[in-house]
């Protein structure tokens, strides 16, 4: 039963039963409305203190465990809990991907509401930690506090902190010690650089006031081995930065790419900045079958590369090409899928909205000695027209990979004008994915779904989905 404590109710002995959307859990509370909580795992036994309340639910967090699920394990990050990543880390893996595989077929069942085959069983990571490839760090003058150091009379020493926002909070940065997400070096050279900076007084940034020198810091690797750094400065200083820079170089030689920016702007985002190389070459190669990508500062590439390997395997198998079939690749990014499917198809026409991208999918199609594929820039909705498609041919296939809104109407509408024997549809978000299938129904049949799972410890999943044309 519930009790009330000021305007907070404390709800005892409640079980968790199922995982929901954002990685939190699911109960329910004596009144029937659904309680939210993020502290707990699928089987727990737990009292909830709620913290908001709604027409239809509460949000609370566990604050006594009375029986422990059986899927529960011990998280082995220091920072778990703290951190806003990682969420799941505390349930085991195989319930992780049994949720991660429910969320995608609950999506395309109550949001598409269409006819579903049987689905193909999620394809999980090899690799449950030290899988990503890329990681941003912000700098800030004034750490994140616990609360045994907030209650401590000691004198805490500096406050600066190199690591994570704490979540829904711009100006709070949690100090990382080890993330288990990115191999190493990511720990050592992130580690170095706070200690380095702290040792020589280089300032950390401070968020509110909109000073000091260090801001953003990220770090990409390949799984060739490369290395890229760059560090984002608030100022210009040019005595300061070379003392970072030429120690970065000197305690890892390994580093294949060495670049700064200078960043004053009320938003850290580089996509709009200069970047500057100070050492090496401005890029990192990736190698998927013998093809090679180029990786720059910029470039949108899937963050982990091993299970990038098998989305992409995936969404070829799905699309079952012969060698005869002419391929439109939409939302290409760097071409990553258009190029890894050109060796089974006999053209393949990407599109991206993304400039850079575009010279990036030109150069890596260069690089790599592929003839059969093009790329083109624009906006999906009015490049993909008729006068576009009498141009580089009636598609066959059309693989789609679009961003986590979905595809835009006008180009599902045109999607269905052109009638392409078959649609491979890739998403990172299957709600917008049984959107977009709802829209494409009429005229297409969907006969495979297989989720993917890119981010183990977290409730991300990927989708893909083969559409084939109704007769």
């Amino acid at each position: 039963m519930g009790k009330k404590t000021t305007d907070k109710i404390i709800f005892d002995h409640i079980k968790i039963l199922d995982a929901g959307a954002k990685g939190v859990s699911v109960a329910k509370a004596p009144d029937g409305k659904v309680i939210f909580v993020g502290n707990v795992v699928p089987g727990d036994v737990v009292d909830i203190q709620t913290f908001k309340k709604r027409k239809a639910y509460y949000e609370g967090k566990a604050i006594r465990f009375h029986e422990f699920s059986v899927d529960r394990v011990e998280p082995i990050c220091e920072h778990f809990g703290v951190c806003g990543g990682c969420k799941w880390q505390n349930m085991k893996y195989s319930q992780q991907l049994h949720y991660k595989q429910n969320e995608v077929k609950n999506h395309l069942q109550r949001i598409g509401k269409i006819e579903l085959p049987e689905f193909e069983p999620i394809l999980g990571s090899e690799k449950q930690f030290f899988y990503r490839n890329k990681m941003e760090f912000g700098f800030s003058n004034s750490r994140w506090l616990t609360e045994k150091e907030i209650e401590s009379t000691e004198d805490l020493g500096n406050r600066n902190a190199l690591g994570f926002h704490i979540p829904k909070m711009w100006d709070k940065i949690l100090d990382i010690t080890k993330c288990h997400l990115q191999e190493d070096p990511s720990n050592a050279i992130r580690n170095e650089i706070r200690d380095f900076a702290i040792a020589n007084d280089l300032e950390f940034f401070d968020p509110r006031n909109h000073e000091g020198l260090l801001r953003t810091l990220m770090i990409r690797t390949a799984s060739t081995g490369e290395i890229m750094v760059l560090v984002q400065f608030f100022k210009d200083d040019e005595a300061k930065r070379a003392l970072l820079l030429n120690h970065l170089l000197e305690k890892f030689p390994n580093i294949t790419s060495l670049q700064y920016v200078i960043n004053a702007k009320p938003n850290d985002t580089i996509y709009d900045q200069n970047i500057i190389l100070y050492k090496g070459r401005d890029y990192i190669l990736e190698e998927m079958e013998g093809l090679q990508f180029s990786i720059n500062a910029k470039s949108f590439y899937q963050t982990n590369s091993a299970q990038a390997y098998e989305l992409y395997k995936v969404a070829r198998d799905f699309a079952g090409l012969t060698g005869n079939e002419i391929v439109y690749d939409l939302y290409t990014g760097t071409g990553t899928i258009a190029q890894f499917v050109s060796r089974n198809a006999k053209k393949v026409v990407g599109v991206e909205s993304v400039p850079e991208a575009i010279l990036d999918a030109k150069e890596n199609a260069k690089r790599n000695k592929i003839m059969n594929c093009s790329f083109f820039v624009g906006d999906m909705k009015v490049v993909f027209n008729e006068a576009f498609i009498a141009q580089h041919g009636q598609p066959d296939v059309i693989i789609t990979d679009p961003p986590r809104d979905g595809m835009h109407k006008d180009v599902v509408e045109q999607i269905l004008r052109i009638a392409p024997k078959k649609v491979v549809y890739v998403s990172c978000n299957s709600a917008t994915q049984a959107r977009d299938l709802a829209l494409m129904d009429q005229k297409y049949q969907v006969t495979r779904v297989r989720p993917v799972d890119m981010f183990p410890q977290t409730h991300h999943v990927e989708n893909v989905v083969l559409l084939e044309l109704r007769k």
